[in-house]
């Protein structure tokens, strides 16, 4: 009889472990972390990376400096990343909890007046708990004990599900600092945008008083009779629309600074700066290292990293469901109709329960939950890769940036030059009467022109610092 019984237990549990076996195949694609072993036209093998310098040496304005310190602390949307961090982590405790034993105290009181045409209400009629003396009604049940429960992890279900809850909370720590870098990057960005707007608007100024010097000039002449009015109108149109220049400027201004302002958690107020600055700039050396170091400097492709992992492992979590589940519970205590009897020996009560759980029809929902956690895996594998090749593009795009910013800077400086001694020579020209006023007109608008476009290369080429710095994995460490 023993034998059989041992048989019966052992044909059970194949029964249930077979059942789970036959879980759906669904091909898992490993992901592809090779990068080329060099940026697109560099050579170097020098592993000096520029994203290892922390960002107050990258960025040594003192105005910039605390703008960026004061938005570590003060932006909102970093402090709700910080929550949802947070928020991330106690979710990883949770699903710690849930493969470990469950223990746990209780005390329980009630009061039970079963009808009499009931079962129990007959039994109790007629059964006398103390002979000789009449039950009471109603009768009460007070229990005091402990309870123990525990889903044994046999096939790492649970134990995959915690891993790849603590892989989330560790994307989400690599989340917080690409958010980091993006509010560096920005601040950075937004500050010489705004200085470069101060020295446009006093380049505009400038002009201003040159061409309303000018305009006095012509007066003077048409009033010697040598010119006419219309070289009066032409002069002061002018006048007028590099006036009318300023005004468009000065909104810039407002909204750049408000932006800061939101950056660093703020409200609208004056953003102090140093304007004298800007033209000084010079662009640093940059040390882009090896492809190979965007793995472990850029947060984004460690985001996508940990989030990977744990796509992976709730695969697996999800195919560990068609196997059989063992749980143990167990629970001790005493229980008796009046309190002051509890301790008795006769009070014990004890049970111990063990299961076997497997499914064996209608799996159909555990297919699903299995085919969605494959298909998701894949999804990771794809946002991977999709963002290392990003980090890789960014870095060659912003380098030939520049480079072609440098160029353009320095063709763009000569042309300044030579407008400048343009306008002097053109103003001469025309007090000797041997040039006609609309060379003058002509060759100030195209001075100005050509100051505020040089003022607009000088800030790209401030802003390719930034976004190299960016792109290479700076500004969060």
């Amino acid at each position: 009889m023993r034998n059989r019984v041992s048989f019966s237990v052992i044909i059970v549990v194949l029964l249930f472990t077979g059942a789970g076996c036959k879980s759906s195949k669904i091909i898992v694609r490993d992901e592809n972390k090779t990068v080329p072993a060099q940026f697109n036209g560099t050579t170097s093998t020098d592993s000096t990376n520029t994203a290892d310098i922390k960002w107050k040496t990258i960025f040594s304005d003192p105005y910039l400096v605390s703008l960026i310190d004061s938005a570590l602390v003060n932006n909102q949307e970093l402090n709700i990343v910080s929550q949802e961090l947070a928020i991330t982590k106690n979710e990883a405790k949770a699903k710690k909890g849930e493969y470990l034993p469950t223990a746990g105290l209780k005390l329980g009181a009630g009061l039970d007046k079963p009808g009499e045409y009931t079962r129990d209400g007959a039994v109790e009629k007629h059964l006398e708990i103390q002979p000789g003396k009449e039950n009471p009604e109603p009768l009460g049940d007070f229990m005091v004990g402990g309870y123990f429960s525990w889903e044994l992890d046999i096939w790492k279900k649970l134990r995959n599900s915690k891993t790849a809850a603590v892989s989330r909370y560790l994307a989400s720590i690599e989340g917080r600092n690409f958010m980091v870098t993006n509010l560096v990057s920005e601040l950075a960005q937004s500050y010489y945008e705004l200085i470069a707007l101060d020295n446009q608007l006093d380049i505009i100024n400038q002009n201003i008083q040159i061409q309303t010097n000018a305009l006095d000039v012509v007066k003077q002449q048409k009033d010697a009779a040598r010119v006419s009015q219309l070289a009066v109108n032409r002069f002061e149109a002018q006048l007028l629309n590099t006036q009318n220049l300023q005004y468009d400027i000065r909104q810039q201004i407002v909204v750049t600074e408000n932006r800061i302002n939101f950056l660093v958690g703020r409200f609208p107020q004056r953003v102090e700066r140093n304007t004298a600055s800007f033209n000084t700039m010079q662009l640093d050396s940059i040390f882009i290292g090896v492809p190979g170091q965007l793995l472990a400097n850029r947060p984004d492709i460690r985001q996508a990293e940990q989030e990977l992992v744990a796509a992976k492992l709730d695969v697996k979590a999800a195919r560990a469901n068609f196997y059989p589940t063992l749980s143990l519970n167990a629970n001790i205590g005493f229980q008796a109709i009046n309190p002051s009897v509890w301790f008795n020996p006769q009070s014990i009560l004890y049970n111990l329960v063990g299961d076997l759980i497997a499914p064996l029809v209608n799996r159909n929902a555990i297919k699903a939950a299995y085919g969605s956690a494959s298909a998701k895996q894949l999804q990771s594998v794809y946002k991977y890769e999709q963002t290392i090749l990003n980090a890789y593009t960014e870095v060659v795009n912003e380098l030939a940036d520049i480079d072609n910013t440098t160029k353009s800077l320095t063709t763009k400086s000569k042309e300044v030059e030579l407008l400048n001694q343009s306008v002097t020579i053109s103003n001469n020209l025309f007090l000797s009467a041997r040039a006609d006023y609309m060379e003058v007109l002509l060759t100030q608008r195209e001075a100005l022109q050509s100051k505020m476009e040089l003022i607009e290369i000088k800030l790209n080429q401030l802003n390719s610092k930034i976004s190299i710095y960016r792109a290479l994995g700076g500004g969060w460490k």
